[in-house]
């Protein structure tokens, strides 16, 4: 269990992030990358540099990995990675002919290279903390990180998803450790900025699907605990 806070750890990870963040989004440096793939991952990955950078400086040991507590990566990877994947990618062909398929990887990709820094390395170092304050100061630099200041009812709904958001996927990260596990469940609003019918039951699909698996490994670990 954390017991100190490493605050420069933190700020070093914070810095990088958000000015990455602007240089990537608030500036015309990518303008020029004609791949609108690579633009994408470009402007998520920010924390995940933070990140690798404040791990290696600092000499921080991460606590969540690609595998996390799973026995093989090819679990979570099938469950979080290739069912939304192929899930999303079968209904837009029978709706529409087509695949989106860059589009959806690009999303999981996004998600990842951002849960590398919020829950990887964030959470995880603010462990010392209570739980409230941990989330509210990871939601509320997560929040800061999207640079828009607005302030719109949408923008306060935003920072409410944020919270709700950083309570949530911390569970996942706690249960798995895994870093596909996080990024699949961040990247659940991606996929879903507006909703209609067919996007309810997808969502509906994929959460019944994830958090099921959850439970049951939950109640794995805790026999294997008490046997």
């Amino acid at each position: 269990m954390k017991t100190k806070v490493n605050y420069f750890a933190i700020l070093t990870f914070y810095i990088i992030a958000i000015s990455l963040r602007y240089l990537t989004n608030k500036t015309e440096l990518i303008n020029g990358i004609s791949s609108e793939f690579i633009k994408v991952l470009l402007q998520g990955i920010g924390p995940a540099i933070g990140a690798l950078v404040a791990f290696t400086v600092f000499k921080i040991k991460p606590i969540l990995s690609i595998k996390g507590n799973y026995k093989k990566v090819i679990v979570p990877f099938l469950l979080f990675w290739m069912f939304p994947i192929v899930l999303i990618l079968s209904v837009e062909y029978f709706i529409k002919g087509s695949i989106s398929y860059q589009a959806v990887f690009a999303i999981l990709m996004y998600g990842l290279l951002e849960e590398i820094g919020w829950r990887g390395f964030l959470q995880q170092e603010l462990k010392a903390l209570p739980q409230f304050l941990n989330i509210l100061i990871v939601a509320t630099l997560w929040f800061i990180w999207h640079l828009n200041f607005d302030i719109t009812s949408s923008n306060l709904l935003f920072f409410g998803i944020l919270l709700l958001g950083t309570w949530g996927i911390g569970k996942v990260a706690d249960s798995t450790q895994s870093l596909l596990a996080v990024s699949a469940f961040h990247s659940l609003n991606n996929f879903f900025p507006e909703m209609n019918q067919t996007k309810i039951l997808i969502l509906a699909t994929l959460l019944i699907v994830w958090v099921t698996a959850l439970v049951i490994k939950k109640r794995q670990m805790d026999k294997k605990n008490i046997s």
